[in-house]
């Protein structure tokens, strides 16, 4: 038992790497993309003490050459799902009762073989198998990561620190108990970061997961198991299986023994898993926790006071950055009638200006989307906009698959407000803008409230206070992370919890307390000093 009041190091963020031109990041991390482009792996699943190989594979190539394979990973079989549950809840008799300093280690330890001895490789591998440039890999597998882990551990002391009053003949107290059951968590391609804080934060608070990474993200999904492995991370505690993500879903909600669904994807997909959660509430030991960061439709408005460098920096920020496959990325813009001559000007400039192609050649600023099913979804959309008298494609609106899943960033302007791509998450680089009238600024905020169901991500340009105090409060329910002269992506763990309403989630902000709330069940203990033993109180008396 602990025999201390441990203080854990103090969270700080980890500093972004540049990656300049001669920069030994730069020669670690092309040195270990090219070794990974080079081999091909297994990856298993990962389940209880073992490591199975089904025979049953599915090739992983990476989005910017399709047809190089970096490797396969093995399908798990409905038997596989059962002994995953089965691995979690035999671990869960130790993990659960673990001393939360001991679990604090492992993750602790976790965020620094990422800073150190595995960058290089976590960063190469959500290049080559997310296709993201150094710049976006660095921010996400490296920094990101180690900022949950290291910000979820102080998170975790405050959660416990945070205790009842007592008196002196009283004494009572709080236990954050881990979940009764197994923790399902599933965790979508486009950042490693979330693929790898999801069951991590869970499991740090006591609880065993079940983790299905996104198909196209195993990748790396399977460098964040063998960093967890090497911290320490005990057999069982975190499982990975991989294969029909309908079958597994069904096998894991159909059990008894779920206690939560920790979720990042999706709308359709979370309102599927909510609604047989929902059937099923009967058969559950107890009511689990459902966790979901979903879509987004995100904005830009800019006043008309705007500063115009600014607003266009913005755009292309946040519309293009990772090919626009954030769900807080900007793909919805509202510019006055006053500046869109400037701003248009310099954002075709801008755009122009970006190269296009693999993300080993650090030079690219965009590179491939994910799959054949996004580029085909976006290459729909930029041809309908091609047709529709309602719009018109400004730059961009090229496509090419022939190696990669390669879209142009696009900009598409349309004269009607509630045009398919102002309303409809795209998940790729296409931008949509709406010019209003400067006179029509309060019109416009409402129209920003009203056109997306989604509520993840927003940003205001301006330089007029009383037009931010405006826009502030009237869009207070469009984004659960709100940005002011600044593009509406790069939440920072400990600094601005993500997350988002409506049709964009639960909210329960990642990065923060608030989330790891969600993965205890409080239970009050309270203790009394001198037992009464008489049952009668003084008003009986005559």
């Amino acid at each position: 038992m602990p025999k201390g009041f441990f203080h854990v190091p103090k969270a700080v963020n980890e500093p972004v790497k540049s990656y300049a031109p001669n920069s030994p990041e730069k020669a670690a991390v092309l040195a270990a993309y090219q070794k990974m482009w080079n081999e091909t792996i297994e990856v298993p699943n990962y389940i209880g003490t073992e490591e199975i190989r089904t025979g049953n594979t599915r090739n992983m190539t990476a989005p910017h050459d399709h047809q190089h394979v970096v490797g396969k990973y093995h399908l798990a079989e409905k038997v596989h799902v059962e002994k995953a549950i089965v691995s979690a809840l035999e671990a869960r008799k130790k993990w659960a009762n673990m001393a939360w300093e001991q679990r604090a280690a492992i993750f602790l330890k976790a965020a620094e073989l990422i800073a150190g001895p595995y960058r290089a490789k976590i960063n190469a591998a959500t290049m080559i198998a997310q296709s993201k440039t150094i710049y976006q890999a660095e921010i996400d597998a490296s920094c990101e990561l180690i900022d949950f882990l290291r910000y979820n551990v102080e998170f975790m002391t405050q959660i416990y620190n945070d205790q009842p009053k007592s008196v002196s003949d009283v004494w009572n107290r709080v236990e954050y108990r881990p979940l009764e059951g197994f923790v399902y968590a599933i965790t979508p391609f486009n950042f490693t970061a979330i693929a790898g804080n999801l069951p991590s934060c869970a499991a740090l608070m006591g609880n065993v997961v079940v983790w299905k990474p996104a198909a196209t993200q195993v990748y790396s999904a399977n460098v964040i198991m063998q960093i967890f492995k090497e911290a320490g991370l005990p057999d069982g505690v975190i499982n990975m299986v991989m294969g029909d993500s309908g079958m597994i879903s069904e096998v894991l909600l159909n059990s008894p023994h779920l206690a939560g669904v920790h979720f990042t994807g999706s709308t359709e997909v979370f309102n599927d898993i909510w609604a047989k959660i929902g059937t099923n509430i009967s058969n559950y030991k107890s009511y689990p926790k459902i966790v979901g960061e979903t879509g987004g439709k995100d904005f830009i408005i800019a006043h008309p006071s705007a500063n115009v460098k600014q607003v266009v920096t913005g755009i292309a920020r946040g519309a293009f950055e990772f090919q626009g496959q954030k769900c807080s990325a900007a793909s919805r813009g509202y510019i006055p009638q006053s500046l869109w001559p400037a701003v248009k000007d310099l954002l075709i400039t801008d755009v122009k200006s970006m190269k296009m192609g693999s993300p080993e050649d650090m030079s690219n600023f965009i590179t491939a989307v994910i799959s054949e099913a996004s580029f085909d979804k976006l290459a729909r959309y930029i041809e309908q906009a091609k047709k529709d008298a309602d719009a018109e494609i400004i730059i961009g609106g090229n496509y090419d698959k022939s190696k990669g899943y390669f879209i142009e960033p696009t900009v598409i302007v349309t004269t009607n407000p509630k045009y398919a791509t102002m309303e409809t998450e795209l998940f790729g680089p296409v931008m949509t803008i709406y010019v209003y009238e400067d006179a029509k600024w309060a019109e416009t905020l409402r129209l920003v409230d009203e056109t997306s169901e989604y509520a993840l991500t927003g940003a205001i340009f301006s330089q007029d206070r009383y037009a931010i105090q405006e826009a502030t409060l009237a869009l207070q329910n469009s984004a659960g992370n709100f940005y002011i002269n600044d593009k509406p992506t790069g939440a920072v763990v400990g600094m601005q919890p993500f997350g988002g309403a409506r049709a964009s989630g639960t909210n329960d902000k990642a990065g923060s307390m608030q989330n790891l709330l969600r993965w205890v069940s409080p239970r009050t203990i309270k203790e009394t000093m001198v037992t009464p033993e008489d049952y009668r109180y003084p008003f009986l008396g005559e």
